[in-house]
């Protein structure tokens, strides 16, 4: 998130426009904590997780007097245009602030879990996968040490993305996710196959949004069925959540920063900006929060092929 508000204070001040940072997302609106931002209030944070500007959740914001309120903080320093980053909670308000003050809003998906339509990328996801990618395959040697199988659970509470891209990357056996049914069944006849022909390593990756709740669910039906295999849970969490960001999230949250302000200055207002086949791509605010990205059935082949 950093390198996108780095690129929307730089290009805003390249177009001679005052560009102000809210701490703490909307709550900040509420509070009036907005402030000054200059070029050199930018410097130096590219390659920093997280974001210099906070982030918390506000519910004030979701009753009419709370916005109204924000607004006129806004006006008070005339502020005419809204820069959101963030998932579908976070525009679902911009939507709903602009059409009730007419201030345009520009989107800039914000999400580790990649679950967002109108984009490719979400600012965060690649920095996820790479992390979870890494912490796997540290586990993958401890698993092949001791003839263990290990269940490995990433977030995406109702998107699979990140076990998705994690689990072909690292070469698992299974990928569990909310977007699939997964019968038990045959992730045990498998499991029993591998162990007939000796496979050492095992990894099953697993979204914590899945059907079973997560390792701790999978772990359950596994051990009733195979209580001779050596398991293992292991639950990554917040790790992917931060971090140094990859070279390709600091490029698409420049990209998306800086067609933002692009934007707004060409009068195309109230869209999320998004990376469609690397080129740039606007989808309308109502469309973004209301649609959600599908998964083709080619990777569940891919999953299952190159695991056999």
């Amino acid at each position: 998130m950093n390198a996108a508000i780095r690129a929307v204070v730089r290009a805003g001040i390249y177009h001679h426009l005052n560009v102000y940072g809210v701490m703490y997302g909307y709550k900040g609106m509420l509070t009036n904590d907005i402030f000054p931002m200059e070029s050199k209030t930018v410097a130096n944070i590219i390659q920093r997780g997280g974001t210099i500007l906070k982030t918390a959740r506000c519910k004030e914001f979701y009753e009419p007097e709370g916005r109204k309120k924000a607004y006129e903080n806004l006006k008070k320093l005339d502020i005419d245009g809204l820069v959101v980053i963030g998932g579908d909670g976070s525009f679902k308000g911009a939507q709903k602030f602009s059409e009730e003050f007419d201030i345009p809003c520009i989107g800039l998906p914000g999400t580790i879990d990649k679950d967002i339509a109108g984009t490719d990328f979400t600012i965060g996801f690649d920095t996820a996968v790479n992390t979870a990618v890494d912490a796997i395959d540290k586990i993958r040697d401890t698993a092949d040490a001791h003839d263990r199988l290990f269940i490995i659970e990433v977030m995406g509470r109702d998107a699979g993305y990140i076990a998705l891209h994690s689990g072909i990357a690292t070469g698992a056996e299974h990928v569990l996710m909310p977007e699939r049914k997964s019968e038990i069944d045959d992730i045990i006849n498998e499991l029993q196959a591998n162990e007939r022909r000796k496979k050492l390593v095992n990894l099953i990756v697993v979204a914590e949004g899945d059907e079973f709740g997560g390792a701790n669910g999978v772990v359950k039906h596994i051990k009733e069925r195979l209580p001779q295999l050596d398991t293992r849970v292991c639950i990554l969490g917040h790790i992917q959540r931060g971090g140094t960001p990859t070279c390709m999230d600091r490029i698409i949250a420049s990209r998306l920063g800086f067609s933002a302000v692009e934007a707004l200055l060409d009068g195309t207002h109230n869209v999320m900006v998004g990376v469609v086949n690397d080129k740039i791509a606007y989808t309308p605010l109502t469309q973004a929060v209301k649609a959600k990205q599908s998964i083709d059935e080619e990777w569940f082949k891919i999953i299952k092929i190159l695991a056999s």
